[in-house]
């Protein structure tokens, strides 16, 4: 009598396991186009993203190039403390801190101020004008924006020392001013990514259900009390979401438009992680004691984005995971 419900036990464990293949199958068939499409997403984060993660090893080794990644000494944490004991170990730290604090806090509202304001354009001509002139600097490389930096602010036909020149003012150099470098890389941070970021927040009010609009207007609610309690309110959970997303990225400041912006009487104040890496490792050949830098960098970038996450579930929002 034992024996059959044995059987009837097994039978029971490999009939759902059976069905969930063949569910996926008819999945896999059914949205083949879709993940033939998803396929090279695929593989450039395993090419370019996962698989350069090996190379992380240089950072515990006295890396050669002639001897190989396998093949070079191994020296341990040797070069973290190198790095820890430098005298520019806390004037980086701080440099990376504050640039990317500063563009995180007065940089990160522009796009959802922008994209609220967007939804109460009614003109559509304008609203289109707005749209493509906020864009445009996402389609610029860093070159050309840092370029146009020099340009507007060259103390002797630049735009910027011009309008002050015509107020009666005497012109600046600003950008040999170690007291406006960070004014002027979070303007510029704001300007050059402000329009496509608005994107995600415009597509996130576009999927707020329109009908609460529509009861707000029969209880006679205005524009300006429909944004503040339909459209604000439908936007926080993707602000959350960016918000978390933003504090990963604070430390993870690219080295381009720094090196293109400072110089020698801007270091104190101009110098990040990515630039001191930059140095170290292209310009000096120091490999590993660069690696070793970089991936203090990403660890403290991680432990920036799971703090945040967490932040955010303790006071009630939702979080990445």
């Amino acid at each position: 009598m034992q024996q059959p419900s044995v059987e009837t036990g097994k039978l029971r464990t490999k009939k759902p396991l059976d069905s969930r293949f063949a569910a996926t199958l008819k999945h896999i068939r059914r949205d083949r186009q879709l993940l033939l499409l998803f396929i090279p997403c695929v593989l450039f984060y395993v090419i370019f993203r996962y698989g350069p993660l090996y190379g992380l090893v240089i950072a515990f080794k006295d890396y050669s190039v002639f001897q190989g990644v396998m093949g070079s000494e191994w020296v341990g944490l040797e070069h973290f403390q190198k790095f820890f004991s430098n005298q520019d170990f806390w004037m980086l730290f701080r440099n990376t801190f504050l640039l990317g604090f500063f563009t995180l806090i007065f940089g990160f509202p522009f796009p959802i101020i922008l994209a609220v304001l967007l939804n109460e354009v009614r003109v559509k001509w304008f609203k289109k004008s707005i749209q493509t002139f906020s864009y445009l600097p996402a389609f610029l490389s860093v070159v050309i924006i840092s370029s146009m930096i020099i340009d507007f602010l060259s103390p002797t036909n630049g735009l910027i020392n011009q309008f002050i020149s015509f107020l009666g003012f005497e012109k600046k150099y600003f950008l040999v001013d170690p007291n406006w470098f960070r004014p002027i890389y979070v303007i510029s941070e704001i300007w050059a990514t402000m329009g496509y970021q608005a994107i995600i927040y415009l597509a996130a009010i576009a999927g707020i259900n329109p009908t609460l609009y529509e009861a707000a207007k029969v209880d006679g609610a205005n524009r300006w009390h429909m944004m503040r309690n339909i459209t604000v309110p439908g936007l926080m959970p993707t602000v959350i979401v960016m918000f978390i997303l933003n504090t990963g990225n604070m430390f993870r400041i690219g080295y381009e438009k720094v090196l293109l912006l400072y110089n020698p009487l801007t270091y104190d104040v101009a110098d990040v992680f990515s630039t001191y890496v930059y140095r170290k490792g292209l310009l000096e050949s120091s490999y590993s004691y660069a690696a070793a830098v970089g991936m203090f960098e990403s660890v403290v970038a991680l432990v920036m984005l799971l703090g945040a996450n967490q932040l955010s579930k303790r006071m009630g929002g939702s979080g990445l995971w």
